[in-house]
């Protein structure tokens, strides 16, 4: 089978049941999509397929096929990814850091999908990621200032 990673193709011999979690981790060993819990409840593992937020340790491989797979691996590469990971940094958004790949790919196809979302759209987007530091402000100022940014940038 055939993934489009990061805008890469990899080859790849797994089971088509495979979760995408461990077909990064274990098979290509691309260690910065997390597991967590295992059953799409906490975030940890989130990558998109095709530009949406997915939880990885539940989607197999064959959901993949033929579709872009982006991981925490490729968002700084995009500019709205950037924005995120700088007012990551800014904003004192980790402590932990376990949660923080999975809530940044979260933020960053929020921003991709909806420019400048309110508080509800921000909540709703992150809804699914969980940080046990409880750093929930920091991240939703964190996705305001990076929007704000990204705005300012355009604009100018």
């Amino acid at each position: 089978m055939k993934l489009t990673i990061n805008e890469q193709v990899h080859e790849l011999n797994a089971p088509d049941e495979m979760p995408i979690l461990w077909a990064l981790r274990d098979v290509l060993g691309m260690t910065g999509t997390k597991f967590g819990c295992g059953k799409s409840l906490c975030g940890a593992c989130t990558v998109m397929l095709d530009g949406n937020p997915i939880r990885s340790c539940v989607t197999p491989v064959k959901a993949a096929e033929n579709k872009s797979i982006t991981t925490i691996e490729a968002i700084s590469e995009q500019k709205t990814g950037q924005a995120i990971q700088n007012a990551w940094i800014e904003n004192n958004v980790p402590q932990c850091g376990y949660c923080q790949s999975g809530q940044i790919v979260s933020a960053t196809a929020l921003l991709n999908a909806n420019p400048q979302p309110n508080d509800e759209d921000i909540n709703n987007a992150m809804s699914g990621n969980i940080c046990r530091c409880g750093t929930y402000n920091r991240i939703r100022d964190a996705i305001k200032q990076a929007a704000n940014k990204l705005e300012a940038d355009h604009e100018g």
